[in-house]
């Protein structure tokens, strides 16, 4: 899973696709509804891949926050991001024990369950690849031994 052409853009619903490369910015694609728009340099875009969750020893990257609800939800979609604050904590709380409960806000939850949703309901979210890359560098390493 590559989150690192897809991004978030501050002020815009959902997240986007990268298209290609502008002159003045980058060409990107809702996930939403598949509009295609220009995301200039002035507008505060993140890549989903530089994203992490506070947690309470390290920060955690997006990703594995996204590996751990997938493995909690057995592949299945999330709880509504819409639910009421305490359900979106325990749940949290569930896939992720070790966050920082003062500095994670429920608007953060909220975010990233979504886009957990939206990302599982494209067919984008695929974590073999990562599996098999693990599985090679311990056979690497136990050669190497």
């Amino acid at each position: 899973m590559d989150l690192s052409e897809i991004l978030a853009i501050a002020g815009k619903p959902g997240l986007f696709k990268v298209v290609t490369q502008s002159k003045n910015g980058v060409i990107v694609e809702s996930l939403l509804d598949g509009k295609r728009i220009t995301a200039f340099a002035h507008e505060r875009i993140s890549s989903l891949e530089e994203i992490s969750i506070f947690g309470e020893i390290e920060d955690v990257p997006l990703k594995d926050v996204f590996k751990s609800i997938f493995d909690k939800q057995e592949g299945q979609a999330a709880i509504n991001h819409k639910s009421s604050g305490n359900e979106l904590k325990a749940f949290f709380e569930e896939v992720m024990p070790e966050y920082d409960q003062d500095r994670v806000y429920v608007s953060d939850i909220k975010k990233v369950i979504q886009w957990y949703n939206l990302l599982l309901s494209k067919d984008m979210l695929s974590f073999e690849d990562e599996a098999e890359e693990v599985t090679e560098k311990e056979a690497e390493t136990s050669e190497d031994k």
